[in-house]
């Protein structure tokens, strides 16, 4: 056995077989993904595992392997997605309290340091910024905030909306009308909603007008009273857009305003509002700022792998 080897026993106490059967996956598919994260190799005997590998690996292993038990004691499915949350280090500096939001159709719990502390500020703050790439629970997270903050009728309605700015393609070119035009854009504010309130729901909460989807041009002029307001890819939105949104905010509203600036769709002559809006109101008392980063993504591991790629190559390329 090499130097820096360790072979450690993890014994479980299932209290039935299902916990295990749940644990292990299929065919131990579970035990095969934790292994190949980790380099290590897992032996299993029944309920006892016996973890190979160097003593860093093990021990991150074992942690990973906790979580993925925890889980299926609790009686979670392990999907793809939990497996992943499984295997990511969990952030051990924060003593920040445990966050559950209810949703109808799902609980959400915020994972990681910048997750609690997005959600903690949107609790504390009327005005807040979540800013980091793709992947990082943003929309979700505030999305499930304002669902909460509906159903605990802290707000009377839900406004969600997205500049409609082409990603390399022109609105034009699309077929009908401006709604249907818009309406891919804000498709991921659907899924969302979907995923938490159920299609029905959703559909009856749209058609009464208390969850509205719109494009940011519907903005102008209007004063937005008791309304959970979220304003989602405002990296794309200009100076006197982002102004105008900031601005329409009335008594008992919340507005958090999500973008990442690496994905910056406006012509190259055009600032963007988000990073302009940072420069003028951080600090701001009363606004709050979360920053994420590659660390906070909760995608598949590989998306992690490519924005830090994609900064490491675009940082080489501006020296």
């Amino acid at each position: 056995m090499p130097k820096d080897s360790a072979l450690t026993n993890l014994e479980l106490t299932p209290p039935d077989a299902n916990v295990m059967v749940r644990f292990v996956g299929e065919l131990n598919e579970n035990l095969k993904f934790v292994e190949k994260n980790f380099n290590v190799k897992i032996f299993q005997n029944g309920n006892i595992l016996k973890i190979q590998g160097s003593s860093s690996d093990v021990s991150l292993s074992v942690d990973a392997l906790k979580r993925l038990y925890e889980a299926a004691g609790k009686g979670i499915e392990i999907t793809n997605e939990i497996l992943h949350l499984c295997i990511q280090e969990p952030d051990k500096s924060t003593t920040q309290r445990e966050i559950n939001i209810k949703t109808p159709k799902k609980s959400i719990i915020p994972r990681g340091k910048n997750q609690k502390t997005y959600i903690n500020n949107i609790q504390s703050n009327e005005i807040n910024f979540g800013i980091g790439p793709a992947g990082t629970g943003k929309t979700y997270l505030a999305v499930a905030a304002s669902i909460d903050a509906l159903l605990n009728e802290k707000v009377d309605r839900i406004i969600l909306i997205r500049p409609a700015v082409e990603a390399g393609e022109k609105l034009g070119f699309l077929p009908g009308d401006l709604s249907q035009k818009v309406d891919p854009y804000l498709r991921p504010l659907y899924d969302a909603l979907y995923e938490m309130l159920g299609t029905e729901k959703t559909d009856k909460l749209i058609n009464k007008g208390i969850v509205e989807i719109a494009p940011l041009a519907y903005m102008r002029g209007r004063t937005l009273n008791n309304s959970f307001i979220i304003v989602d890819e405002s990296q794309n939105t200009t100076k006197e857009q982002m102004k105008m949104v900031l601005t329409r905010m009335g008594f008992g509203s919340c507005l958090v305003i999500n973008g990442d600036l690496t994905q910056i769709d406006l012509p190259k002559n055009i600032k963007s509002g988000l990073s302009h809006a940072i420069e003028v109101v951080e600090g701001t008392e009363g606004i709050g700022f979360t920053r994420f980063s590659s660390s906070d993504v909760v995608r598949h591991p590989l998306v992690k792998k490519i924005i830090d790629a994609y900064k490491f190559f675009e940082e080489k390329i501006g020296t």
